[in-house]
């Protein structure tokens, strides 16, 4: 049979290159927002390929070896990348995940084939998910993959995050949209995603304004005063800096409420069809407090991410 060029070989052929759209039906203007629509990923998020970067490369210098295990703590995205990941490379997957953690997430987890084991929380409450209990989700994570000889994954210091969503995610949103826009919004976990897609547009125009998203009373990258540890945002925003931030690469910081979280997400899924998490809808949210803050021309157009499925929740 000859080999066809559109043929994927796996799962792992399926991740990037997804759709840019333009959001007109939730607002109109003055200026647009375009969005990555990364819910449209196999494992249901702009994690996959985060996941993908990392296991291709500790594959490639011998970290991860063949039927090695793969150990991770997740907030359920991430653990949903690799899951996809491991099944296509052969590797069996163990993620801890704070108990706080949307139900439906570790589901989808098991469903893939990983084994799920929850961790109680520290000070957080379902659905709200703080650093402490991050923490303490990681540290069993570190401690599994000593015990079973398994590749401890550690996202929060995988320098191959950044690169892939440079080469990857900020590029394709240069060629999609055929120009730099003249911003672009992100919420904050790793801060991978902001930083990368951040360098590339900085990289084609040096005046693109990159906002980073934090919930109001968790707005540790503006240096303010963590009040609020809990909000609805999962997956991000956990009271304290990434450890590979570069403050160079935000230009400013947008607070979004949990009341505005909620609206934006049924706003995105009843006017555009689009069922999307917490993370995505705060997204959008500042995306539009950014052009409607005067702050960019009125024709702006400002590029964000739609994080991940609402099927997760």
């Amino acid at each position: 049979m000859p080999a066809s060029s559109s043929l994927a070989s796996s799962s792992l052929d399926l991740i990037g290159r997804t759709p840019l759209i333009a959001l007109s039906r939730i607002y109109s203007g003055p200026g647009r927002v375009v969005a990555k629509a990364e819910f449209l990923q196999p494992g249901g998020s702009i994690k996959d390929r985060a996941a993908k970067a990392i296991l291709q490369a500790a594959l490639g210098d011998g970290r991860l070896r063949p039927g090695m295990p793969v150990v991770e703590m997740t907030s359920g995205n991430m653990g949903a990348g690799l899951a996809v990941a491991c099944a296509a490379l052969g590797h069996p997957l163990v993620v801890t995940m704070s108990a706080g953690n949307s139900p439906a997430r570790a589901r989808m987890l098991e469903g893939l084939g990983a084994e799920v084991i929850l961790v109680d929380q520290v000070d957080g409450a379902p659905g709200q998910v703080t650093g402490a209990d991050v923490q303490a989700a990681a540290r069993m994570a570190q401690d599994l993959a000593a015990e079973r000889g398994g590749f401890y994954v550690n996202q929060f210091h995988a320098v191959e995050c950044i690169r892939a969503h440079e080469q990857g995610t900020g590029k394709e949103i240069l060629e999609q949209l055929g120009y730099a826009p003249q911003a672009w919004t992100a919420a904050v976990g790793t801060g991978c995603t902001f930083m990368g897609v951040a360098r590339a547009l900085k990289a084609a125009r040096p005046d693109t304004v990159c906002a980073a998203v934090e919930p109001e009373g968790c707005q540790a990258l503006a240096g303010a005063p963590v009040t609020k540890a809990r909000h609805l945002i999962q997956g991000t925003s956990y009271g304290a800096v990434p450890p590979h931030w570069d403050p160079s690469l935000m230009d400013i910081s947008l607070a979004v409420k949990d009341e505005e979280v909620e609206l934006w997400r049924h706003k995105l899924a009843v006017q555009e069809g689009l069922y999307v998490g917490y993370s995505a809808a705060a997204n959008v949210c500042a995306a539009v407090k950014l052009l409607q803050s005067g702050r960019l021309p009125p024709d702006a157009t400002v590029a964000t991410v739609l994080c991940d499925t609402g099927l997760k929740y």
